[in-house]
């Protein structure tokens, strides 16, 4: 290799080294992207529907989502708060019902099997609630660090706020100029391919709008399937339940499974049955929803596969944290159609076939 080459190669290694220490801000500017492109796809269907400028629709989108945060926030957010913190209550109390129960069927398996049961089986009861429900002697210890616990959650809080507000901010300011970014973002590409990276952008634009509207419908379908089954089964603290289904279905794999244990708690409470019949319910609804709802509404666009989604989501999550796991399923949208279109395409369906001499 020439000095050029090896020069290049040291510029490549020092430039990977500092984005993986700016790894932070990284994914911070993705996030940025994909809550950009969100306003961007509200935005582009109202001047479709209003046929105004773009200035006018991104404010007329502005003050349709602060409209939408404030019912969210006046009319929604109380009465959820209020069943979501009974339901934050009844959760020992169900998790002691599902030891005893547990305790006594493996009891009656011991008897049929051994034909005795002795009850050596106790301390599943004991660990459980005393794991769940907590001693007073260990919560009135963690008391003499709770000022320093207090200060760092403030800080965490305060980091959090400055990281919303930056996101925000550079969100708004890709929304109101996308095009001014995407010809800087094309000018980092070499001249003979900029065309071509040009089309490539523009799908992997219209793929994150078909998922985010597609990730949309079927949040507020699952929403409204598990706020009618709890209903009819009769299952407590149905709008919170039916909230977290939605909220959750955004996160795929992981989600689905997280918003069945709360419902199941409540109903465990009521009934054995009910908590079983909670289980089919949902377990129901995210078949409806990933093999009916979700095809029915991408139209087929997007196939991501399930096991590449949960790659993606662990992959980001140890790379980047919670906001990792958030955001890994926009960029693995993004992800395949560079994959397809500038890899598969681009390099591989045009690579020069090598004959062998005969």
């Amino acid at each position: 290799m020439k000095f050029g080459h090896w020069l290049g190669l040291l510029a490549t290694t020092a430039s990977l080294l500092l984005l993986w220490s700016l790894r932070d801000v990284v994914i911070l500017a993705m996030a940025a992207i994909v809550l950009s492109m969100a306003l961007c796809t509200l935005v582009g269907s109202i001047r479709q529907r209003l046929g105004c400028s773009r200035p006018l629709a991104l404010l007329l989108s502005l003050l349709l989502v602060l409209l939408v945060l404030t019912i969210g926030v006046t009319v929604v957010v109380p009465p959820f708060a209020e069943q979501f913190s009974q339901l934050l209550t009844k959760l020992p109390d169900a998790a002691r019902l599902l030891s005893v129960l547990l305790q006594q069927g493996l009891e009656r398996a011991s008897s049929v099997l051994y034909g005795r049961a002795d009850g050596g089986l106790n301390w599943l009861q004991q660990d459980w609630v005393g794991a769940l429900t907590g001693r007073s002697d260990a919560l009135l210890g963690s008391l003499s660090g709770g000022a320093t616990r207090l200060v760092t959650l403030a800080g965490s809080l305060g980091s959090g706020v400055v990281q919303g507000l930056f996101l925000l901010a550079v969100a708004l300011m890709i929304c109101a100029q996308p095009t001014a970014y995407r010809d800087v973002a094309i000018l980092l590409v070499p001249s003979f391919y900029r065309r071509r990276a040009l089309v490539v952008l523009e799908l992997c634009g219209e793929a994150l709008s078909s998922w985010m509207v597609g990730v949309l419908i079927s949040s507020c379908c699952v929403s409204v399937l598990a706020a009618i089954g709890l209903s009819l089964l009769g299952v407590k603290l149905v709008a919170a339940n039916a909230l977290l289904a939605g909220v959750l279905n955004i996160i795929p794999n992981i989600g689905p499974t997280l918003s069945t244990v709360f419902p199941m708690a409540v109903a465990l409470l009521d009934s054995p049955w009910k908590a079983l019949a909670v289980l089919v319910l949902f377990v129901g609804i995210q078949a409806l929803e990933s093999y009916v709802i979700t095809p029915s509404v991408m139209h087929h666009r997007l196939k991501l596969l399930p096991a590449l989604t949960l790659l993606a989501q662990l992959v980001f999550t140890i790379l980047f944290g919670p906001l990792g796991l958030l955001i890994a399923l926009p960029l693995t949208v993004c992800l395949q159609v560079v994959v397809r279109e500038v890899v598969i395409r681009d390099i591989l369906d045009v690579w020069p076939t090598v004959r062998t001499p005969r």
